[in-house]
């Protein structure tokens, strides 16, 4: 590593550990630390909302699917895209137009407002479970690309690294400083991808000429993947815009209804196709290096999320590899400050906070960094464990999709609330998602287990609101 792109890294860090220290100062209740005030404007929500979405983890796993697929693996982020504009135009003016919800901090929140404070809990639980190991997905990016672009670096001093910068400045600056440095992060990603990244990458492995005649064509196809493979993406991130809990931060954060959904149009531009072809072409252009053998002991068969950040340490002289550095863990840290914010909020606002009674606005402050910093460091515990970035990311999203999707959509928009329905409908669905996760479960057509979820949880929320009403109305 030269000292001038060591130089450049850590002046940023320091940067960012400033913001926060500097928002500490400025927040002086929970209204300001999870929901920064609810007056901020729509481009920094909207930035921080794609950055949040997109990040570093899709960042590395886009990459891994150019690598792996070509330009097809694009498609992945154009549900993102759905996903945003069906949120702008469906749940946002529901959302910020009941007043019910102009004091709430959190996702189960509503569904306490919806159903009951029993279902309330449960979601919370799984918002918290589902969090924090989209968390760890992040971090776990982060220490993949610093170990691959560093080889003098291991990936477990990486990932301790990692979770240390972004725990810190996230407990102490609460919603505002993640929102408006996610603002600058994407910023400085999309330059770092744009005018540093791709052009390099593009030299190094001799142009289109040199593309053409490495790879075949189907990596340049836009038609090569299954319908499995939309039908996957498609259950799993679509619904996160209508359950997640980051989104719902963010919504309460904006100033109205217009601008929230000025936001989400924003984001869903940024997801696809701006970051979904700049992702994919560099893990194609990695790909490309790969079969040149220009990349030192990298080849086709070994992880495809880790050929990207082996490309860029080889391709960038020493001052551009610190700035593009810089810009890719930007990415990771603004999705792992969001998804460390929603977690501490559903432990401190919905599980554990009301066991400290009323609190002082300053000891409110105080008790939610503290669980703050308790997550983060559970969240690099959990990241240990795993290997793929973006596997833990999209199992993090199925089981709270699985779990959430149908009562929320049921309690926001039909009349007939039953809360006993939410809860089984939320406690099935989640928790058949992850049984077929992790039991590895064969499933029919090549299917995500996410859908399967979905559909029983829909099954049970009908089943057990249907008997409920047939039973009360029996009784009359």
């Amino acid at each position: 590593m030269q000292l001038l792109d060591l130089g450049i890294f850590i002046a940023y860090m320091l940067a960012m550990l400033g913001v926060g220290y500097f928002y500490m100062k400025k927040n002086t209740s929970q209204e300001d630390y999870y929901v920064g005030g609810r007056k901020i404007g729509s481009l920094h929500i909207g930035l921080s909302v794609v950055a949040t979405d997109v990040g570093g983890g899709f960042s590395i796993g886009l990459g891994g699917l150019g690598f792996a697929m070509g330009l097809s693996g694009s498609w992945m982020l154009f549900t993102g895209l759905i996903g945003a504009w069906m949120a702008a135009v469906i749940l946002i003016p529901r959302v910020k137009s009941d007043p019910a919800f102009s004091k709430f901090f959190t996702f189960p929140q509503i569904i306490g407002y919806l159903f009951d404070s029993k279902a309330a809990k449960v979601a919370a639980v799984i918002c918290f479970l589902g969090y924090l190991g989209f968390t760890s997905s992040q971090l776990l990016a982060g220490a993949k690309l610093a170990a691959g672009t560093f080889p003098e670096l291991e990936i477990s001093t990486a990932l301790l690294i990692m979770g240390v910068i972004a725990v810190v400045y996230t407990v102490m600056g609460g919603l505002k400083a993640v929102i408006y440095t996610d603002t600058v992060q994407w910023i400085i990603l999309m330059l770092g991808l744009i005018g540093i990244g791709l052009p390099l990458a593009y030299s190094f492995v001799g142009g289109w000429q040199g593309i053409t005649e490495t790879l075949p064509p189907e990596f340049f196809s836009l038609t090569q993947l299954s319908w499995q493979d939309l039908v996957n993406w498609g259950v799993t991130i679509i619904p996160i815009w209508f359950v997640g809990m980051t989104l719902y931060q963010r919504i309460f954060a904006a100033r109205n209804v217009q601008s929230a959904k000025k936001a989400w149009f924003i984001a869903g531009l940024f997801e696809w196709p701006i970051m979904a072809f700049l992702g994919v072409s560099l893990g194609l252009l990695s790909r490309v290096a790969v079969e040149q053998g220009a990349l030192e002991n990298f080849t086709a068969q070994m992880d495809p999320e880790m050929g990207l950040p082996v490309l860029l340490s080889q391709i960038l002289p020493a001052g551009l590899m610190g700035l593009m550095m810089s810009a890719y863990f930007s990415a990771v840290l603004s999705t792992a400050d969001s998804c460390l914010m929603a977690a501490s909020g559903n432990l401190t606002t919905d599980l554990i906070g009301k066991y400290f009674g009323n609190l002082p606005h300053s000891k409110e402050v105080r008790l939610s960094q503290l669980l703050t910093l308790v997550i983060g460091v559970l969240a690099v515990l959990l990241a240990w464990q795993m290997t793929e970035v973006l596997s833990l990311m999209l199992y993090s999203y199925a089981f709270m999709v699985s779990g959430l999707l149908v009562p929320v959509i049921a309690g926001l928009f039909f009349k007939k609330r039953n809360p006993r329905a939410a809860v089984t409908a939320m406690i099935l669905g989640g928790g058949f998602t992850a049984t077929l996760t992790f039991a590895e479960v064969d499933l029919p057509w090549g299917l995500d287990a996410n859908l399967f979820g979905i559909l029983l949880s829909a099954a049970a929320f009908w089943l057990v609101s249907y008997s409920s009403h047939k039973l009360n109305h029996s009784t009359i």
